[in-house]
């Protein structure tokens, strides 16, 4: 099978690859988890935080926005003390505080999907790359998903980090042309 250059030989990685990234997403939760998945990511690689998924599933009861907005200093000190996830201060902290944001947002345009799929016209983006060089790292798009959700409270939300959880949740297709997943058809649920 052909596979976009950056998935390597790790079965984990080429289901993610395979079946997930760049489908299209609009369950709330699962938005939540990989926009916190990809903040977590900062300065590190997708691949990192990937392999530590389902510990962070775990720690973060299944990135339960009503459950994280309870946490206490006893659960952040569990988390900071979890060799499971990345443990920074910041990034843990940060989850608190986007699921506060979250809740916001909900009230506001009725769920978090409905919020998220504004800023593509709730269409998916279908690009034609033909090689990893020509895959942007941000675009005007998560320049302005980015600003609009710092205004809104989310931290780790760089434009960076809005167009890796773009691509993620299928917002854009990224697959390369070269890829067999180019092609296949991308469904709403």
């Amino acid at each position: 099978m052909n596979r976009c250059g950056w998935v390597n030989e790790d079965p984990l990685y080429i289901e993610y690859h395979d079946n997930e990234w760049g489908v299209p997403v609009y369950d709330d939760r699962l938005l939540f988890e990989f926009i916190n998945l990809e903040g977590a990511q900062a300065g590190l690689s997708w691949y990192t935080i990937l392999k530590k998924r389902e510990n962070y599933k775990i720690a973060f009861d299944d990135f339960d926005p009503e459950k994280i907005i309870t946490y206490d200093q006893n659960k952040i000190e569990e988390l900071l003390n979890n060799p499971g996830i990345v443990r920074n201060k910041l990034k843990i902290n940060a989850v608190i505080t986007n699921a506060h944001a979250y809740f916001k947002i909900v009230e506001e345009f009725g769920s978090f999907s409905n919020y998220i799929w504004s800023f593509v016209n709730n269409e998916p983006i279908k690009n034609h790359f033909k090689e990893l060089k020509d895959v942007p790292t941000s675009t005007e798009i998560s320049d302005r998903l980015s600003k609009d959700l710092k205004k809104r409270g989310f931290k780790f939300i760089g434009t960076t980090i809005c167009y890796a959880f773009m691509q993620a949740v299928g917002m854009v297709n990224d697959h390369l042309i070269t890829c067999d997943c180019y092609n296949v058809e991308l469904f709403k649920e």
